[in-house]
């Protein structure tokens, strides 16, 4: 009758625990990197979708018609407002709009003015109020008190290009395209983890990946000039 040999006994179920605890490890990774994939995709699916199309737009902007709509308004300030701009013999520079004329201008045209820096001469005070998908301007005579607006919309597909490029959206756009852009990242990365946890069982993923990564290298290199 064989005899069990009492040195290689611990070793074989020293080899068998540490098989358990790499596949608990492995196990564990796995579980967050599908956790980490599917909240970043969810916290990135309505901007990708954005972002993919407006891609396109882009990238045929010179093929979409837009027709600009231009709409000019003109209003007179009150007395007391007028006063607020009047010129008193101070030089040229820029300032923002006092604060009760800023208030009452964003009322009557609808568009925000409080905070934002116009440009002060001795006859006139002009404001420049980019926004996306389009421009907007006012200027104040500081003489008469007549207010002359002009907006100018370029269209849907202008705005949504303006959103993808991040042009004259503000600070709260700016933050989420920053959250976006890291959720990309996590999404990417651990699509990719995920990749290496079952590219076993699919040999076909590093040719598929290395491609992914080699084209647009290639396309840059040799075509794009």
């Amino acid at each position: 009758m064989p005899v069990a040999d009492p040195v290689k006994e611990p070793a074989a179920v020293a080899a068998v625990r540490s098989q358990a605890e790499a596949k608990k490890r492995k196990a564990f990774w796995t579980k967050q990197f599908y956790l980490w994939h599917w909240v970043s995709s969810a916290i990135c699916l309505a901007a990708m979708l954005l972002f993919a199309f407006t891609g396109i737009t882009l990238n045929h902007a010179k093929d979409i018609a837009a027709k600009p709509q231009v709409t000019e308004r003109k209003l007179v300030l009150t007395s007391d407002l007028a006063k607020t701009v009047a010129f008193n013999g101070e030089a040229d520079g820029k300032a923002p709009l006092p604060e009760e004329l800023a208030a009452w201008l964003s009322k009557e045209l609808r568009t925000a003015v409080k905070g934002k820096t116009a440009e002060w001469s001795e006859f006139e005070i002009y404001l420049s109020l980019p926004r996306p998908g389009g421009d907007a301007w006012l200027t104040i005579d500081r003489e008469s008190g007549e207010v002359t607006y002009e907006l100018t919309k370029r269209g849907a597909i202008s705005y949504l290009n303006d959103l993808h490029k991040g042009r004259n959206t503000g600070g709260a756009w700016a933050l989420f395209l920053d959250v976006f852009s890291v959720a990309c990242v996590v999404f990417c990365l651990t699509g990719l983890a995920l990749l290496w946890v079952h590219a076993k069982r699919r040999p076909k993923t590093w040719p598929v990946v290395i491609a992914g990564m080699v084209l647009p290298v290639i396309i840059i290199v040799f075509f794009v000039h």
